[in-house]
């Protein structure tokens, strides 16, 4: 049908463009006033794109395409609204849709994907519940949760799960710079995320927005006891079990006047938790290798504990001397756990309240429970037991997680320091090791003397 607006002739229902039509300008598009029914004006030089133009007056630029050829249907993209967007935004954005055609997709149909594209929020629980709570263990779970509620979510939760840019995410890794640890944290857990949304089809295919993100550097956290902090440890335990240990109070508080006399605030701890904090530092077993360690998977016979799982899979827990004779002092009757819980059948939750008052007492406020693990391999390393051995005690699987003790293995690097600096004392006309007033002393006293006498020179 053709009709004439505003001066122009106008085609409706016809994929030719007629003769005498123009080019879509904004100056055409102004002429062309509403009728008693929807009518359409199509570009001289783009074939396809179009105007539309409502009876209330409203104009949309619109494509019209065949995905399959002449021979399929006509489908139709509305590409924004006048005003909105002006007629070579429009223009660009037919060109594209052309292409995308060209190659075989559908504008329309992927609009319609994209609508009914999940959500960050939606995608995240089918996550959680299909992957991660089947084929993780329950701290990995605990973990991922975290990063979601405290973090991914807030940001995404109600946006496609493909509309998140790379842009977005550098933003949230950003705010938590801060806390460099747990910012790359939060990266690996929405990187493992969108890789698992590739395998399910939710994004398209090798879309993942953490992709080329450089992660923060991390300073490792190395903390091990010194043998007066052991020996403290020590006292605060065998404290703790006998006479308890002292709890504060407040004494300015409302129920002050109720409160017990001095000598009698003190609290025994329940063997169970002292001997799980001795068990720790005398294997250098993780925290729940020892909480969940069950009586049916210890061979004393042997000094064993075979672990059917634990953070690195199946796991045999060399058991020293000291860590049985822990063991054997603990009741057996009742729990299936050598740790007894609340409840014979669950093993013990955590440490964390007999371990706040056992290293208040000890004063260690900066050990942490996993310290006594770093503490039990730092002595390994530092006897030059060597690191396969170390390794091997603390269940490792690859030798570089290992790797983080070598530096405190120094008996053979002590030895080559001291044999340069005896050649190098010889060459300068003096030789400690002979002299006279060394004789009888210890390397350590020799070392203590020779600095004393430099000093008392100066």
């Amino acid at each position: 049908m053709v009709s004439f607006h505003g001066g122009h002739q106008v085609v409706t229902g016809s994929d030719a463009v007629p003769e005498h039509a123009k080019k879509l300008t904004k100056r055409l598009i102004d002429l062309a006033g509403p009728g008693e029914r929807r009518f359409e004006i199509w570009d001289a030089e783009l074939k396809g794109f179009g105007l539309r133009v409502e009876p209330s007056g409203i104009k949309s630029f619109i494509l019209r395409y065949r995905p399959g050829g002449r021979r399929s249907a006509k489908r139709f993209v509305n590409l924004g609204r006048y005003g909105a967007v002006t007629p070579d935004e429009a223009r660009r954005q037919a060109r594209e849709h052309l292409g995308a055609v060209a190659r075989g997709i559908d504008p329309a149909q992927e609009r319609a994907r994209k609508r009914a594209a999940a959500t960050v929020g939606e995608a995240a629980q089918r996550f959680i519940d299909e992957h991660v709570v089947p084929k993780r263990k329950p701290s990995t779970i605990a973990g991922y949760r975290h990063a979601f509620d405290a973090h991914i979510l807030p940001e995404f939760r109600s946006r496609q799960a493909e509309g998140v840019t790379r842009a977005d995410v550098a933003r949230l890794h950003h705010r938590l710079e801060a806390r460099p640890a747990t910012a790359n944290y939060v990266m690996a857990v929405l990187s493992s995320f969108y890789s698992w949304c590739d395998r399910q089809g939710l994004v398209p295919e090798g879309y993942n927005p953490v992709t080329r993100l450089e992660r923060y550097r991390e300073q490792g956290r190395e903390r091990y006891l010194t043998s007066a902090e052991l020996n403290r440890l020590g006292d605060a335990l065998r404290e703790a079990e006998t006479t308890g240990l002292s709890w504060q109070a407040n004494e300015s508080g409302p129920r002050a006047k109720h409160l017990a006399k001095v000598e009698n605030r003190r609290t025994v701890l329940d063997p169970g938790a002292v001997a799980a904090i001795r068990l720790l530092i005398l294997t250098g077993a993780r925290l729940r290798e020892i909480l969940h360690l069950r009586w049916n998977e210890v061979d004393f016979e042997r000094g064993l504990a075979f672990l059917p799982d634990s953070k690195t899979g199946r796991k045999t827990l060399v058991l020293s001397r000291a860590a049985i004779r822990v063991m054997e002092e603990l009741p057996r009757v009742g729990s299936t756990f050598v740790i007894a819980g609340s409840n014979d059948e669950k093993p013990r939750a955590d440490l964390n309240k007999p371990w706040k008052a056992v290293r208040r007492r000890a004063g260690l406020a900066d050990v942490r429970l996993h310290d006594l693990r770093h503490t039990f391999a730092s002595i390994g390393a530092g006897a030059s037991l060597g690191l396969p051995i170390v390794g091997k005690l603390l269940g490792h699987t690859q030798p570089q997680t290992t790797a983080r003790y070598a530096h405190l293995d120094a008996s053979p690097l002590r030895q080559a320091a001291d044999l340069i600096a005896d050649r190098l004392e010889g060459a300068m006309g003096q030789d400690p090791t002979k002299s006279t007033h060394y004789c009888g002393l210890s390397p350590c006293e020799q070392f203590q003397h020779s600095r004393n006498t430099r000093r008392d020179h100066r």
